[in-house]
């Protein structure tokens, strides 16, 4: 009996069944594909906005905390870290700088005293190389004077010395004169007078 009475409720299940797929498929889509809209967007209802808005205040506070507590201080810290280090980096190229600079002034100073220095040892040659070609200078016109001093007491006692044999050779010459004259020795110390006498 049971069997027959559940063998009697398949075919209804199944028809019922078949009722409520074609009314499914009625109220999803019309035979050309055309869906049908019955009623609001759910979210659009107003029965609905008190839950959307507890959800919404329970989210937002939720996403609140969790920027708050987690992400904010985390990119807080970075940007911190970022800034020092920025600021670091520019103090120790300011430091730098200073030292380049002071670098560069203490080179400025080194070149002017090592330029200075030429100069002064370039004068210093200068007025040495001076002194000596004025002592040279001195000492060859010294040299010079004393030669010139020596050829003219040469030439003075060969001058002399030309005189005296001037002197004799007229003295012989008259001398020889007066004896092929006279005939008789001429008298020297008497010719020496008079030629003395006559100069």
């Amino acid at each position: 009996m049971a069997i027959i009475s559940s063998a009697q409720a398949a075919p209804t299940q199944a028809a019922e069944a078949e009722q409520e797929t074609q009314a499914t498929h009625e109220s999803v889509g019309a035979p050309g594909g055309e869906a049908r809209h019955e009623g609001v967007f759910p979210p659009f209802q107003t029965e609905n906005f008190a839950p959307q808005l507890v959800w919404l205040a329970l989210i937002f506070g939720f996403l609140y905390i969790l920027m708050s507590r987690l992400a904010l201080p985390r990119v807080g810290g970075i940007i911190e870290n970022r800034e020092k280090k920025i600021a670091d980096d520019l103090d120790a190229s300011r430091e730098m700088q200073a030292k380049a600079q002071a670098a560069a002034a203490a080179n400025d100073e080194n070149l002017r005293l090592r330029r200075e220095e030429a100069q002064t040892i370039g004068r210093e040659a200068q007025q040495k190389i001076a002194d000596e070609a004025s002592a040279q200078r001195a000492r060859a016109e010294a040299e010079a004077a004393e030669k010139f001093r020596a050829a003219e007491a040469r030439i003075a006692s060969a001058k002399s010395a030309a005189l005296a044999n001037v002197e004799e050779i007229a003295l012989d010459a008259a001398a020889s004169i007066v004896e092929k004259l006279t005939g008789a020795p001429a008298d020297r110390a008497r010719l020496a007078a008079e030629y003395k006498s006559a100069n």
